[in-house]
């Protein structure tokens, strides 16, 4: 192949993986211990029910997670089945 065809290709790749990457992303940043806000909102919940923890916060955004993860897959097949690029520059089909 000639290499600004390759290159487009990849280009096209990386991109897809991105965004598929990005979805998985946001729908577990409820539930990572890691994310910035996280002892605090354990520290909230703790205020109003003693017996809250961790798993008590993971347990109950789990579900928000699983929703959050559906509709951003769907948006995206959605999105790739109308064939609209994912950005500027970056199209979703090598023509």
């Amino acid at each position: 192949l000639h290499p600004r065809v390759r290159r487009q290709r990849q280009m096209c790749i990386r991109d897809r993986v991105q965004v598929a990457y990005r979805i998985g992303d946001s729908a577990t940043n409820l539930i990572t211990p890691l994310m910035a806000y996280f002892a605090m909102v354990v520290v909230f919940a703790k205020k109003y029910d003693d017996n809250s923890g961790i798993g008590t916060l993971v347990s109950t955004m789990l579900p928000y997670c699983i929703c959050f993860l559906i509709g951003w897959s769907l948006l995206l097949i959605l999105w790739m089945g109308a064939g609209l690029p994912l950005g500027p520059g970056a199209g979703l089909m090598i023509s």
